[in-house]
């Protein structure tokens, strides 16, 4: 498809059809996703983190490869720290959904802790690379590699809390509990039809995480919209509609503590976004080519993983529209960032 030869309303039409895509193919890779961890054994936080995050994960990181690849550092990097703070919005939707109780306070526990933790500190590393010195090896920039090790590093802390957890959260009427993560035992064949079905829409998942990639370099070129403003918020949010779905289906189903893994794990997952943009950039480090205004937009998600984790640690039952002050804080920052890219 030569974006570049469509006019401007079938470019549009593109963009929201791939839109649509990963939307509703998003939905059902995560449904093939939960039955998989379910039949292998994985439990709740490596599902959440790992297993769950990669899969509704596919059509961000298309996206930021495919618009790296196209020298579009700007799109890239932006898709996928935007990718981040608005998930973490999402986060405040599924609160809204949930109306027993705020959902920091009944999701409470180690692991999504440790999730939350680990995200800042990747957060903190990628801000630190925008302003080093760039040093590549094999074209990709020594802090990328850093990512990956950290990243791996949390991963693995996350399933030991969650299987020998040194601490737990107070319990309380509202307080969820988890489900066993003894093995479901699958019926003939089942294994292998979640599997080709697992690979089938994660096809159509990368195709439309392609599409929006290139739609959305085009949107930008000719209506003039800023490159920050199209990465960072318009496609950001549409490839992380999957975790948006995936929230509020777990919350609708009672699994809490998947919701807010889903994210805060998810999230942390995103963040390798960077490092395969870094691989797929040609013209250096990624995290040097950018502007000033994706420092910014580290800064905030921090700030909005950061005023999560205060929810997650203070369990407010109930607060103003009974999502807890976490959620209209995120709210409002996450407001404010794109207040300041129109702005800017």
């Amino acid at each position: 498809m030569n974006v570049a030869q469509l006019g401007l309303p079938l470019t549009l039409a593109v963009f929201v059809a791939a839109a649509i895509a990963v939307l509703f193919a998003g939905l059902a890779l995560t449904a093939r996703a939960e039955r998989l961890a379910a039949v292998t054994g994985l439990g709740q936080a490596v599902l959440g983190a790992v297993f769950l995050g990669a899969a509704t994960s596919l059509s961000g990181t298309v996206t930021s490869v495919s618009a790296a690849w196209a020298g579009e550092a700007e799109i890239a990097y932006g898709n996928a720290i935007g990718g981040i703070a608005a998930q973490t919005t999402f986060l405040v939707i599924a609160d809204f959904v949930y109306r027993e109780v705020n959902l920091e306070h009944a999701a409470a526990s180690e692991a999504n802790l440790l999730q939350g933790v680990l995200l800042v500190v990747l957060l903190g590393l990628a801000q630190v690379a925008m302003f080093g010195p760039g040093w590549t090896l094999w074209g990709v920039d020594m802090a990328s590699f850093a990512l990956v090790a950290m990243y791996i590093f949390g991963v693995r802390l996350i399933a030991r809390a969650h299987q020998q957890p040194m601490w737990r959260p107070k319990q309380t009427q509202h307080t969820a509990a988890e489900d066993s993560d003894a093995p479901a035992k699958p019926e003939s064949g089942e294994l292998t039809r979640l599997w080709l079905s697992f690979g089938v829409l994660a096809l159509i998942v990368s195709i439309a995480g392609w599409a929006i990639a290139e739609t959305g370099v085009a949107l930008a070129e000719r209506t003039g919209i800023s490159k920050t403003l199209v990465g960072n918020v318009m496609t950001s949010v549409v490839t992380s509609m999957p975790e948006l779905v995936v929230a509020i289906a777990a919350v609708r189903r009672g699994a809490l503590t998947l919701a807010v893994g889903d994210i805060l794990g998810g999230n942390g997952f995103d963040v390798l976004f960077l490092v395969l943009s870094d691989i797929a950039y040609r013209a250096g480090s990624i995290h040097v080519a950018v502007s000033d205004k994706q420092a910014l937009w580290l800064s905030l998600s921090m700030l909005m993983v950061g005023v999560t984790l205060l929810g997650l640690l203070r369990r407010q039952r109930h607060g103003l529209g009974n999502v807890g002050f976490e959620g209209v804080l995120v709210l409002g920052l996450y407001a404010t960032g794109i207040v300041l890219i129109v702005l800017g």
